[in-house]
């Protein structure tokens, strides 16, 4: 059977990795993975990592779910696959119907992936206006660090330089509004008062530009590739009366937070609001297939239901609505329904928050915050190779961490025991510990790891 090295040489022979500057793994190893349990990886020379992040904040209950693994196989021996337009299946009517009950919304659009998602989300709003007579309103707004994904339209709307500006000819430019991040709150100032001080600067914006505006779209509570930047839900109730006011359209982009991530099923329920468009992914499929959709409110759908073609949504993917990816999300749902899942987390959060402590009370972090089931901090380092120094570190101790700039995060998966919460938390502190003695400063800046 073949070993790590070997496995990491054809990789990199042959795989081009995402987010990643491929010369730079000739000094950082690609780590090969041969199997997953639980909130376990493990390799080909048989050594485990604790998946920290949930691979990429997409594995809710732990790899190899028997649930959601069941619901695979049992539905690979009815279909697999069949194309959605002008054909329909079980997995994605039941699916729908049940994302609209928990929703608000009443149709779903699918998808293939988050960027996909976002797509979707903003050619259905620009079409809308368009269908309205008002096919001046094509703009978005989206805030200070956003991030909606890296195809050409997500970009449009993503404000993270490093992805966004290679791109930028090909993007059409849209406005920006500042972040309600709680950590923006001045000296004397609360969570809600950031967010108030930033909804009235998007309130000057609409003032000025809702002409011209489709839709606002957000990451409703928690705005991850901006370091998990969290702020006050008072944000998005206020932006759901800004848009009623000025006629745009609000999207809420719930592919990183959605399906308990924030302490609710969906986020922007903390607010009391329904956003017009909500985009999912990631953890709807519990890790286990690539699958997105749009949902959004039965007069937006009435707006292109039409007999002329052209006033239809024409969007289209070949794997849309997969039956596969579908009974997994109807699994995952229905692990939500029938394990009491959010009270659960909630419990749990509360005794890691007790076993972070330590940690929290570090000199050198700052801005320690939590959220349901994320937690996220700075360390204050003056290491512009932070980012990877810390993530090589953590492989060593046995965890997979993917630090965004100097901010280190944990977005595990929720089947994440006391003791494996203990272990991550061990391993960070030791880590931050070598990395504090290091007296060399690498030079370059630190590609974000998101």
């Amino acid at each position: 059977m073949s070993d790590n090295q070997d496995w990491l040489q054809r990789s990199f022979n042959t795989v081009w990795h995402p987010c990643t500057q491929m010369k730079r793994h000739e000094a950082l190893p690609i780590v090969p993975i041969a199997s997953a349990d639980g909130v376990w990886l493990s390799d080909f020379d048989g050594k485990r990592y604790l998946d920290g992040v949930s691979s990429w904040w997409v594995n809710l209950f732990g790899h190899g779910q028997p649930r959601i693994k069941q619901a695979i196989k049992d539905q690979l021996d009815k279909l697999e696959h069949v194309m959605l337009a002008g054909f329909t299946h079980q997995p994605v009517v039941e699916l729908s119907e049940r994302l609209a009950k928990l929703s608000g919304l009443a149709h779903v659009f699918y998808g293939s992936d988050g960027a996909s998602a976002t797509e979707i989300a903003l050619k259905m709003s620009f079409h809308y206006w368009r269908n309205q007579g008002q096919a001046d309103k094509a703009r978005f707004i989206s805030l200070e660090n956003s991030y909606h994904g890296e195809t050409v339209g997500a970009l449009a709307v993503t404000d993270v330089p490093l992805f966004s500006n290679t791109y930028a000819g090909l993007l059409k430019p849209g406005l920006r509004a500042p972040s309600p991040d709680a950590r923006r709150a001045l000296p004397g100032e609360s969570a809600a008062d950031a967010a108030l001080r930033a909804i009235q600067a998007l309130e000057s914006l609409l003032a000025k530009h809702a002409g011209e505006v489709a839709a606002v779209i957000v990451e409703p509570l928690v705005q991850g590739a901006a370091g998990m930047a969290m702020y006050d839900p008072l944000y998005l109730s206020e932006l759901r009366r800004l848009c009623d006011q000025y006629q745009v359209h609000l999207i809420a982009d719930e592919i990183a937070v959605g399906f308990g991530r924030t302490g609710s099923l969906f986020a922007y329920q903390q607010a009391d609001i329904t956003p017009d468009f909500l985009c999912l992914s990631k953890g709807i499929t519990g890790g286990f297939l690539p699958l997105s959709c749009v949902l959004t409110s039965h007069p937006i759908y009435q707006a292109f239901y039409h007999d002329d073609v052209t006033r239809g949504f024409l969007h289209s993917h070949s794997y849309t609505g997969n039956a596969l990816a579908c009974a997994a999300a109807l699994a995952v749902l229905d692990i939500f329904a029938e394990e009491d899942v959010l009270a659960v987390n909630a419990a749990k959060a509360q005794r890691l928050n007790t076993l972070m402590a330590g940690l929290r009370a570090r000199p050198d972090v700052r801005d320690f915050r939590h959220r349901g089931m994320i937690w996220a901090f700075e360390v204050d380092t003056a290491r512009a190779d932070f980012a990877q120094a810390c993530f090589a570190a953590m492989l060593r101790r046995g965890c997979l961490l993917r630090p965004i700039g100097n901010t280190v995060y944990f977005m595990p998966p929720y089947s994440i025991t006391d003791e494996e919460m203990a272990f991550l938390i061990a391993a960070t502190e030791a880590t931050l510990e070598e990395l504090a003695r290091a007296s060399n400063t690498a030079d370059g800046q630190s590609i974000a790891l998101p």
